[in-house]
């Protein structure tokens, strides 16, 4: 057998810190750069170390680095390579760009429409790349959930862009930022429903699945809405503020043509440090006290278990 257990966290996950270590390393954008030959390998040499037959030669930094490569873009619930778009790594890639022209195309309806429509059809695609992957969802909930939130962002942002018009410049400037939150709102849920109609599935600390629990499904739903919104935030509320300074500038006014480059590369600069911050706010491996489950399933695991389990997990998704 391997004396190295790869599936060991290299940081602490109970702690902020530890766990900003860790997204910071899986969610690396310079890893959608990788070909999925190279994924593949990657997987292939953490599932022989599982195994507990290495390659000979292998190295410990070899290891970290191939289970770098695998958390960034396998699905933890299934093992199956995620698409590109999906994946938190391609969140600096694909975020900056289009928060950043959203954040420039405010001023005209079309323009509101078409990247929120943009935008919305990027969280979506995430939210399902990133559910769990235990609590399956039909093509005809995906659409709905999609439309839903796609018409709650374009409601949002076309009603405050009309609203905001003889509002101060900045104020219209945030419009953006409120019908991201707004959709988010609407988004995940709606894309993760079946847990919330059928629960999703909680372990002991050891992995034994113990049953089914929907509260356990809304707490790790609304959490994954506060890091979303809070991925969000600083590049949505922050940026605005600052081009509507550097725009008083004469050489601003000059390149009005690279205003919205600008912004694409402000918003990266953001996102760089705000993706892997947000996705540690909450530990991916959620915990919930057996007391505070349903009656049905606190009895389940109580008649069961006695006081032996005290915690139950499960996975929120990101």
């Amino acid at each position: 057998m391997s004396p190295f257990d790869i599936d060991a966290p290299r940081w602490d996950q109970s702690t902020f810190m530890g766990r900003l270590k860790h997204f910071a390393n899986i969610t690396d954008w310079r890893t959608v750069a990788l070909s999925d030959q190279r994924l593949d390998e990657a997987k292939a040499l953490v599932e022989s170390c599982r195994a507990g037959s290495l390659p000979p030669g292998t190295t410990e930094e070899q290891l970290h680095y191939a289970k770098k490569l695998y958390d960034s873009a396998f699905h933890p619930d299934t093992g199956d390579r995620m698409n590109l778009i999906g994946r938190m790594s391609f969140q600096v890639p694909g975020g900056m760009a289009i928060t950043g022209f959203m954040l420039q195309f405010y001023r005209t309806v079309p323009a509101v429409v078409f990247w929120q429509w943009v935008n919305q059809s990027f969280n979506a695609l995430v939210n399902y790349t990133n559910r769990n992957a235990a609590s399956p969802i039909t093509p005809k909930q995906i659409g709905i959930a999609y439309a839903t939130a796609t018409s709650t962002a374009l409601a949002t942002a076309v009603g405050l862009n009309l609203y905001t018009k003889k509002a101060p410049p900045l104020v219209a400037r945030w419009v953006p930022f409120v019908a991201v939150a707004s959709a988010n709102c609407v988004n995940v849920p709606m894309m993760r429903q079946q847990e919330i109609l059928h629960g999703i599935a909680v372990t002991d600390e050891n992995g034994n699945k113990l049953g089914q629990s929907k509260k356990a499904a809304a707490k790790g739903i609304t959490q994954v809405v506060v890091s979303r919104i809070t991925m969000a935030a600083p590049g949505m509320i922050f940026l605005p503020i600052m081009m509507q300074r550097m725009e008083r500038y004469k050489f601003m006014q000059r390149i009005t043509y690279l205003h919205g480059p600008i912004q694409v590369m402000l918003v990266g600069v953001f996102l760089v440090f705000m993706v892997p911050a947000a996705c540690s706010l909450f530990p991916q491996r959620c915990s919930m006290a057996v007391s505070s489950l349903e009656p049905e399933l606190r009895d389940s695991i109580v008649s069961r278990y006695g006081e032996r389990v005290q915690q139950v997990y499960f996975n929120k998704g990101l």
